[in-house]
């Protein structure tokens, strides 16, 4: 078994075991071509993925297609491109250790126009678009995951994050993101 596929039972497993998955069902498959017959559903969201879709719009088309007229359809997306993502920092200054950040193989997705975009070539109506903003604190700095790497490259990322990242006078940091968010609706 591949380490995607275990990765993949094991996310199963855990949402299996989760309260209030006994009126959820879980499935893993191909957001380009989901198993479902057409007009299925009420919504269809798509959470935090679209940028690991190598076809965006194959993935929206296919939500566009399993949801029924009038129904809804909604992603919301790291804003990667816009200073909304999480590691933004940490990748700066992976960068500047000469580590070459990683990326989604569809980050452009990200962005809020091309997020418009693919819902109207999708042919959704009723488009809306916001971004959402999140903050998150950690006890202190070394609470915070960092790169995986030589230690020697590790310290000097943390201690140029450590400047970028100032504590709280009890130690605490506080880190912001933002999302894209977007919504349209199956024509009638």
């Amino acid at each position: 078994m591949s380490r995607g596929a275990t990765a993949d039972k094991a996310f199963a497993l855990l949402l299996a075991t989760r309260a209030g998955s006994r009126t959820s069902e879980f499935e893993l498959g191909d957001a380009t071509a989901l198993p479902y017959a057409d007009t299925s559903f009420d919504a269809a969201v798509m959470a935090l993925v679209i940028f690991f879709v190598p076809e965006p719009a194959k993935g929206v088309a296919e939500m566009a297609r399993i949801v029924k007229p009038g129904g809804s359809v909604s992603a919301y997306a790291w804003d990667i491109f816009g200073g909304g993502f999480p590691f933004a920092l940490l990748q700066e200054e992976m960068a500047a250790q000469g580590i070459a950040p990683l990326w989604p193989p569809s980050a452009q997705a990200s962005r809020i126009d091309a997020l418009r975009a693919l819902w109207q070539d999708a042919g959704l109506v009723d488009i809306d678009t916001c971004e959402i903003g999140v903050q998150r604190t950690f006890a202190s700095f070394d609470a915070r995951a960092g790169p995986r790497d030589g230690p020697e490259r590790i310290e000097a990322i943390k201690t140029r994050l450590r400047a970028r990242l100032p504590a709280a006078a009890d130690g605490s940091i506080t880190c912001s993101a933002r999302a894209n968010a977007i919504k349209g609706r199956r024509p009638a």
